[in-house]
């Protein structure tokens, strides 16, 4: 697909033009990534941050959100419950908090691995190299690290000023390729100051950065930050909207781009809608990440406000099974790796970009 047909897809508005690319996503993950849908209970760790980035609610300079840490305990005991509930995988994220440090966090990997057996998801931000090396020793599998936007202009007005001594995240995602994890990242839909041809630039990066897991969910404004009381979008014509039917689109162009990648439902998309989540895996996405944060905590994790995540006392495995059958879908069992990581496990010297994963024989719609 070249880059103008991408854009043109971007600016699609038409629902039956919408529904012929969806339903072309969603036979390429049918064939690519299956029928299942994989859980990962997602437990938020830590609401301290050292970072200030101008989008985030729990950036350092928020001095009215509410800040915790959970103990090792805690961590412990969410993790039971995330394997009581039949999720394959635990999901350990937090801002970059000093406190949480290498040790620590290893030491909680090696744990909910030994006594839970589950695989192990972080998403603890940038970090120094060292370190992923050690996370991965202690058994962490998979590692996620948004790069926001391809656009470096609106990356920089977004993200304080590099740390001296520190990689930037696209050599980071780089880095922890060749430390053997299975590799996430992702972009928001409709930050302000992003473009169309920025967002196409984000499908190329998700593929040339050979990624195993993305996810995209729509730019939701807190009105503690920067980016959320004076926003600097383009004109109308020029910025690309942060709602469900632009993040669709991309979901599924996502799905198009790399189809043997785990691509999440997010709870972005779940926020702006109440079917959201069901939207997302209509036209490629095949993960969910249920919330298993102590309700007490949760309401102080707020990236973005009015997050829909209910937690798994709220949520019961008998509902998510109905709303997969709804989808004629079924709840996948065990870790599930992405297709796309075993692959460039097989052949560990080569690693395979996703335009090596093989192709669906779905012909795309093109937009005349």
């Amino acid at each position: 697909m070249e880059r103008t047909e991408i854009i043109r897809w971007l600016r699609e508005r038409n629902p039956g033009r919408l529904a012929e690319l969806w339903a072309a996503a969603d036979r390429v993950r049918h064939d690519h990534v299956g029928d299942q849908i994989y859980l990962r209970g997602l437990v938020e760790v830590s609401s301290y941050c050292r970072r200030n980035c101008a989008y985030c609610g729990i950036r350092a300079g928020n001095f009215r959100v509410e800040r915790f840490r959970l103990t090792a305990d805690e961590v412990l005991d969410c993790a039971a419950r995330v394997a009581d509930f039949g999720c394959g995988t635990v999901v350990l994220q937090g801002g970059e908090d000093p406190k949480l440090t290498v040790d620590l966090v290893a030491s909680l990997v090696r744990r909910i691995k030994t006594e839970f057996g589950l695989a192990v998801t972080l998403s603890f931000g940038e970090r120094p190299l060292a370190d992923f090396h050690v996370l991965r020793a202690a058994g962490a599998d998979r590692y996620l690290l948004r790069f926001e936007t391809s656009n470096p202009e609106v990356y920089a007005r977004l993200h304080p000023p590099h740390i001296a001594g520190e990689l930037p995240r696209r050599e980071l995602l780089r880095e922890l390729h060749a430390a053997g994890f299975e590799v996430g990242s992702g972009s928001m839909i409709g930050l302000p100051g992003t473009s169309y041809d920025d967002v196409a630039n984000d499908l190329l990066d998700f593929r040339e950065l050979d990624l195993d897991m993305i996810g995209v969910g729509p730019y939701i404004p807190h009105p503690e930050t920067p980016l959320g009381s004076h926003p600097r979008p383009l004109p109308p014509n020029e910025q690309v909207p942060n709602d469900w039917l632009t993040t669709c689109t991309v979901v599924a162009l996502t799905r198009l781009f790399c189809p043997a990648t785990n691509i999440p439902a997010t709870t972005a998309l779940a926020t702006l809608r109440p079917d959201g989540r069901e939207l997302g895996f209509r036209c490629g996405a095949n993960v969910w990440m249920p919330n298993f944060t102590p309700p007490r905590y949760r309401a102080s994790y707020e990236i973005y406000p009015g997050k829909a995540a209910p937690t798994h006392a709220e949520l019961r495995l008998h509902d998510i099974s109905e709303i997969l059958a709804r989808l004629g879908r079924t709840l996948g069992r065990g870790p599930g790796p992405s297709p796309h990581y075993l692959t460039r496990s097989v052949t560990a010297n080569t690693r395979a970009s996703c335009s090596e994963c093989p192709t669906s024989s779905v012909a795309t719609p093109s937009i005349s």
